[in-house]
């Protein structure tokens, strides 16, 4: 069976954020920062666990 590209994209998509939640999820076990920039000038070093609680992730 051929996948349309709507098709795709949505497993993509899906793939995408499920790695997200599972590279947050194995930082925050190891107790590690992330790295992240809101608008690419500004660079905080946040805790794994912290930026969960911030941002309301459902892991």
């Amino acid at each position: 069976m051929i996948m349309s590209n709507k098709e795709f994209a949505e497993k993509l998509k899906v793939g995408i954020e499920l790695a997200g939640k599972r590279m947050l999820e194995e930082k925050a076990r190891r107790g590690e920062d992330l790295i992240v920039s809101s608008d690419g000038k500004n660079i905080k070093r946040i805790p794994a666990q912290q930026f969960i609680k911030e941002s309301q992730i459902v892991l």
